[in-house]
């Protein structure tokens, strides 16, 4: 094997272990909402900490990586991150725990920075698109880590007994992987100057409101796919949970299989595809609202939903303007927005109207995807 197969493999892992880590923490928040007696309101406010530190952690990201380097970055944070887990388990009181979900989303998306980093400095080296499988590797781990997760509860083991394990497994990948995380050079920046934030050119602006449109979606469904199953499909609790699958396993298949269409018919055309899939899968779910049908509309988001942020970053990392690090961040500052808002645009409608016109209105957001990449400017030039 090859050294770019074994970078690629390396990078892979990092992703994996950082899905990992991810869904562990999620499969036991009821353990912990239990331990601390946590009403639904204090969860929900509990849960904000995550992507309130995934916000806070994008500039800082951005700078460690332009002054450090991306695999210096990567090996401390997934260091921290596997640490952080574990600290997650210690925790004694709410408050701490609240404290330690924040940092534990810092250091989650400096891992999806700097590993985003790595990745495009890969792909590039293959001369053709392999991002989505990477990203696909993390969603796979979401899978993984939630039968782990089911598995612990069954067996009686409580959250820390859960992520020391995870972390045994973490640091294994860790040393097994960490001599080919290669450094790049720093802090330059393409354009010349030092490391700022200035306005950003049409092509991550124009990225940004697809990366926006594509996380407000994906949001919704990661929080009221579930919901829309029980109060607006009516379906058994049996099936509840099958909406989320059906979303979350066509998006980890596509995140597989989005490299080798983008190869074939170009990064833009699957991005217009993506928005139109998943603007008919959300109208087939509320036009339809039977449980048959409504899982395939879901399948179909999940669909359209795997490629939006991998092949966003792919574009991007070929800005003239910026370092894969720094424009990564960028585009991930617009994109994340989208993931804040979607879930309480969603829960407002709803109140107003019903759960059938709030994901209406979110279908809006796919067909917003298709006509951003539609217009052939130059900004699209060389995709």
């Amino acid at each position: 094997m090859n050294v770019l197969k074994k970078r690629r493999l390396s990078v892979g892992a990092f992703f994996f272990l950082t899905g990992l880590c991810f869904s562990s923490w999620a499969s036991r928040i009821p353990d912990f909402q239990r331990t601390f007696t946590l009403s639904e309101g204090q969860l929900g406010t509990l849960l904000l900490g995550m992507p309130a530190g995934s916000l806070i952690a994008l500039p800082l990201a951005a700078w460690a990586v332009y002054r450090f380097g991306s695999r210096k970055v990567v090996l401390a944070g997934m260091s921290l991150y596997i640490l952080g887990l574990v600290s997650l388990g210690l925790a004694t009181s709410s408050f701490q725990l609240a404290l330690l979900v924040v940092f534990v989303g810092i250091l989650g998306n400096i891992m999806n920075i700097s590993l985003n980093t790595q990745a495009l400095s890969i792909e590039s080296e293959y001369g053709r698109s392999i991002l989505s499988s990477f990203h696909g590797s993390w969603s796979l781990a979401g899978f993984v880590g939630a039968g782990i997760g089911a598995g612990m509860v069954f067996l009686d083991f409580d959250p820390l007994v859960h992520y020391l394990v995870i972390f045994v497994l973490g640091a294994g990948i860790i040393v097994k992987s960490q001599r080919y995380i290669f450094a790049e050079q720093v802090g330059t920046e393409s354009a010349g100057g030092g490391f700022v934030f200035k306005k950003p050119d049409p092509l991550i602006m124009r990225i940004g409101l697809v990366g926006f449109c594509g996380m407000m979606c994906e949001g919704c469904m990661f929080d009221w796919s579930g919901v829309y199953m029980a109060k607006a499909v009516g379906a058994p609790a049996s099936l509840v949970p099958l909406g989320f699958f059906a979303f979350m396993g066509a998006m980890a298949s596509g995140r597989f299989m989005a490299d080798k269409v983008a190869n074939r018919y170009g990064k833009i055309w699957v991005l217009r595809v993506s928005g139109l899939l998943i603007f008919s899968g959300l109208c087939l779910a509320v036009f339809v609202p039977q449980v048959l049908l409504v899982l395939v509309g879901f399948a179909l988001v999940g669909l359209g939903t795997a490629s939006v942020v991998p092949l966003s970053y792919s574009i991007v990392g070929r800005s003239r303007t910026y370092t894969p690090g720094i424009a990564i961040a960028m585009v991930s500052s617009i994109s994340f927005f989208g993931f804040l808002l979607g879930p309480p645009f969603i829960g407002f409608i709803a109140e107003l109207f019903n759960l059938k016109t709030s994901f209406a209105l979110i279908s809006v957001m796919g067909m917003a995807i298709a006509m951003l990449v539609s217009v052939r400017q130059k900004v699209f030039l060389a995709t």
